[in-house]
């Protein structure tokens, strides 16, 4: 596994890998280059067997406070078309990909903010446990943006159900972590201090398990899950994302 990381903090501890978000300052913002960090880390999972799980976490106050929104106007202003903005969307999109698809079961453990973006890579992982004082928000359309990022609003249709999810989006409403367990987006919520005691339980039977079978779970999961949707409308998601961000850009310059 590679160590030169600039924006992550990644250490193997046997077969569990824990890969922690690691700009606090700015709050563990989405940029391009933490997303072509990540697809760095779960390429090299692909070619280790021996990692079973995987742990993905937030140095400093918060999990992730969603994308970078400065780099939004970085690449309009260097692409004023947007393909820049149209890159970064489809880098999303891989990295998500990645997460639902790696051999290894990916676990979000998620404290303080969860918000937008941040939100949408926690639910590509497969098991997600969060601090009790956890908040949690999907901003977009307070922003002037659909919820268009990675393919979170069919993962979170599949995950938490469509009259909850149009609630969420529409009202763009901070949650807590009880309304997140509700919903779904947790599998638990527990005291902050008992964040890596529920993972280690979590994980202590996987790394038992036959990897084998583990893996076939994992994708059995996920071909059933993809069975339940006749078309997955968020492969548009980089051209929503683009043709919104240049069309607000453009009305501010009038």
């Amino acid at each position: 596994m590679p160590e030169n990381f600039k924006t992550l903090r990644v250490t193997a501890e046997g077969p569990v890998l824990q890969v922690q978000l690691n700009t606090p300052e700015t709050g563990n913002a989405l940029s391009g280059r933490v997303l072509d960090e990540l697809l760095t880390v779960l390429a090299a999972l692909d070619d280790d067997p021996g990692i079973r799980v995987l742990v993905l976490s937030g140095a400093g106050d918060n999990f992730c406070l969603g994308g970078e929104r400065s780099e939004f106007a970085e690449l309009l202003a260097a692409a004023p078309g947007g393909a820049g903005l149209h890159a970064l969307g489809n880098k999303a999109r891989r990295v998500c990909d990645a997460l639902a698809t790696t051999h290894a079961v990916t676990i979000a453990r998620l404290h303080g903010g969860v918000i937008g973006a941040g939100l949408g890579l926690a639910i590509f992982c497969d098991l997600r446990v969060g601090a009790d004082t956890c908040r949690f928000r999907m901003p977009e359309l307070g922003l002037g943006v659909p919820p268009a990022w990675g393919g979170v609003l069919p993962r979170l249709l599949a995950e938490s159900g469509a009259a909850k999810v149009r609630e969420l989006i529409l009202t763009a409403d901070n949650f807590d972590a009880v309304r997140a367990a509700e919903l779904s987006i947790l599998h638990k919520a527990v005291p902050e201090d008992e964040l890596d005691s529920t993972i280690v339980r979590w994980t202590k039977p996987m790394v038992r398990r036959s990897p084998a079978a583990l893996r076939s779970a994992k994708v059995m999961l996920n071909a059933y899950a993809g069975a339940a949707r006749l078309a997955d409308a968020s492969l548009f998601d980089a051209e929503l994302l683009t043709a919104s961000v240049v069309a607000a850009q453009t009305a501010r310059a009038r």
